[in-house]
């Protein structure tokens, strides 16, 4: 029997004090290809990819699973926030005992600096908490990645591991499970 889906899919949208959080739709696709072809997002994730590959090989509809949502302001997408199962088999699993639960965002960058990471993390965090209690959540960051560390201690995460993967030393926090 296949697990269910954490959280229930697809999302009602959550709405916060700015922002919009929703599954995405057709009209996201030039914000996503913005995303992963964006030298600035990608830096501590490998890198950004070529524009013209991203064209050809998004689908209509980009981000379309489970946990997976976009942030929209005002009415455009500025980046996806997700909490995806970890898959807990891979051999490269990191601290397996750690949770299955994996948050990660992207923001494109004239959306930085402003607050709505952690406006949209936090969100996703608290609706998390509430359809899957008791369920602890891990983040990774590069530790030269300081506006993300901020954030993963901002969101309550604490750091219970580090390790070198990709050329530079990665940090693994958790958040326990609410009260």
């Amino acid at each position: 029997m296949a697990e269910p889906s954490f959280p229930p899919w697809p999302p009602a949208p959550i709405h916060t004090a700015r922002l919009v959080l929703r599954a995405s739709e057709s009209r996201d696709r030039p914000a996503f290809v913005e995303l992963f072809a964006s030298p600035e997002v990608n830096t501590y994730l490998g890198g950004a990819r070529p524009r013209d590959e991203c064209e050809q090989a998004l689908p209509e509809t980009p981000g379309r699973r489970p946990g997976h949502f976009v942030i929209e302001r005002d009415g455009a997408m500025i980046g996806t926030v997700e909490l995806k199962r970890r898959d807990l088999e891979h051999p490269d699993a990191v601290r397996p005992d750690a949770g299955k639960a994996e948050l990660g965002y992207l923001l494109l960058p004239e959306a930085w600096g402003q607050g709505y990471a952690a406006e949209a993390c936090a969100a996703v965090l608290d609706r998390f908490a509430e359809t899957c209690p008791g369920e602890p959540v891990v983040l990774f960051t590069q530790t030269a990645n300081a506006p993300s560390m901020r954030l993963a201690e901002k969101l309550g995460f604490t750091e219970i591991h580090r390790f070198e993967a990709w050329d530079a030393e990665q940090w693994m926090g958790v958040r326990p499970p609410a009260a």
